[in-house]
């Protein structure tokens, strides 16, 4: 597949974060014709990050941020945004969470740039210091596979060294949890990941998982190579976008070999 690079998907900087350069991790969601993107940014004249939003009507932008944040806090809690349609009520979520937090869902207003009167934010899942790579999580994402939802997070540090960052999963029959992780239903421990660095790629994680025309899901994340660490002229580590498929086994997703693939296979398909 041959990739075209566009440009700047939101030039224009929201209001309320108009002197910082820290945007963090979009996630984009289409409705009735019209894009959303939920994103992390630090408020002007603080030092914590807020969840903002942008529209726009075409996929590639402009999005035009709102006015106004989400919500904002302390630290990085209110980081790595994720959109999700519930197949089965119709509502409209947004995950979220870091900075040693839990993971967080709330619903959203029908204008999807606003959270739903009444509605707030609920716990799924926590931090453990008892277990591998969840001192910190973060990067949600959710995926419905009847008759479960499945919550991809990542923990919990990609850009240090060495690297201790993977994947992991837990799985709920409702988009608002109560969420197991898979650690906790085998009780086995480091149970719950399922993507972990091997020889040639350090840090997998913050993945996002995207259904092809097979029906078969595909993971796509980041990673470093330790080979090639850094930016060019940065202390800022270098992470590639890599994707390997997603099989489902026993009521679980698992990755083979439970690390990046480093050999030639099959791709998706797609149209």
């Amino acid at each position: 597949m041959n990739w075209e690079l566009l440009p700047d998907a939101m030039p224009e900087k929201p209001e309320w974060s108009d002197t910082t350069r820290d945007f963090w991790a979009p996630g984009v969601i289409e409705a009735d014709g019209r894009y959303y993107v939920y994103f992390s940014g630090i408020r002007d004249g603080t030092e914590g990050m807020c969840l903002g939003v942008a529209t726009s009507g075409t996929p590639g932008g402009p999005f035009e941020p709102e006015g106004e944040p989400l919500r904002c806090g302390d630290g990085f809690v209110n980081i790595d945004p994720m959109p999700f349609d519930d197949p089965k009520t119709g509502k409209r979520l947004l995950y979220w969470g870091s900075d040693s937090s839990p993971i967080m869902v709330q619903e959203l207003a029908e204008d999807r740039v606003s959270f739903a009167p009444g509605s707030s934010p609920k716990e799924l899942i926590c931090p453990s210091g008892l277990q591998q790579y969840e001192r910190l999580i973060e990067g949600a994402f959710v995926v419905y596979r009847d008759p479960y939802y499945y919550l991809f997070y990542s923990g919990d540090n990609c850009c240090v060294v060495p690297v201790n960052y993977a994947v992991m999963v837990a799985r709920s029959r409702s988009a608002t949890g109560p969420f197991e992780k898979k650690a906790d239903v085998t009780g086995e421990f480091g149970g719950s990941v399922i993507l972990q660095q091997n020889d040639r790629w350090e840090g997998p994680g913050h993945n996002s998982v995207v259904r092809d025309e097979e029906g078969r899901d595909w993971i796509f994340y980041h990673a470093i190579d330790p080979d090639d660490r850094y930016n060019p002229g940065t202390e800022a580590s270098k992470r590639p976008m890599l994707m390997d498929q997603i099989v489902y086994r026993s009521g679980w997703p698992e990755i083979a070999e439970s690390s990046p693939s480093t050999t030639e296979r099959q791709g998706p398909l797609v149209r």
